[in-house]
């Protein structure tokens, strides 16, 4: 099983629960702003700790609230995208992308430095800052970056956000190519209809939640 993710979340001044099993190569979650999609992502990455529940990922008990177990992020080993890409602006593309490698446990890497910038066509952005990178162009480098790191799975929060039709399509096409050549689980947050038809095994729809 891909994801198998059963959670009760405090966020702010709402709560919500959510439970979904899924063994697709990409899942995906959707449902109104606020409703707690990137909460969900977080706390599946060990960045928030729900109030109870279970996480299990590709096997992997991440956490368990009955039983006591909560990996810390770093053992968790989610490649997380956030939806601002979120690169260290005073480095390079490619210093961006050895940071990533350096995190990656000895000989768990799932993917080549070389493989990742011909994969992800990012050759012509190593000397860059990231403050002269388009919004396509930095979401396909912490792509990379996240790939480097050997990650068990991947998360990714609204990565077409804001993109233009061109860069749109390019990224889906790169996301289409990570879910069909690499054995990665992977959960993506999406508002659109579209993107989530075309890419998604199994859409997990969540709903508004209640007050605290």
């Amino acid at each position: 099983m891909s994801f198998d993710v059963k959670i009760e979340m405090a966020v702010d001044d709402h709560v919500f629960a959510l439970e979904f099993s899924s063994d697709a190569k990409l899942t995906a979650l959707v449902g109104p702003s606020g409703v707690g999609k990137t909460s969900t992502l977080n706390a599946i990455a060990g960045l928030l700790r729900p109030k109870a529940g279970r996480i299990v990922v590709a096997g992997d008990v991440l956490f368990d609230s009955a039983a006591g177990v909560n990996l810390p992020p770093e053992r968790r080993r989610a490649g997380y995208v956030f939806q601002d890409a979120r690169l260290f602006p005073h480095r390079r593309v490619s210093a961006n992308l050895s940071y990533g490698a350096k995190l990656a446990p000895a000989g768990a890497e799932i993917i080549s430095r070389d493989e990742v910038v011909t994969l992800l066509e990012i050759g012509h952005l190593l000397d860059r800052l990231p403050a002269t990178l388009s919004g396509g162009e930095a979401r396909r480098v912490a792509i990379g970056r996240a790939l480097l790191s050997a990650p068990r799975f991947l998360l990714l929060d609204e990565p077409l956000a804001s993109l233009d039709e061109s860069r749109a399509e390019t990224l889906l096409t790169l996301i289409e190519r990570l879910r069909d050549e690499l054995a990665l689980p992977m959960l993506l947050v999406s508002h659109s209809s579209s993107e989530v038809e075309r890419l998604a095994g199994r859409v997990v729809e969540m709903t508004a939640p209640g007050p605290a």
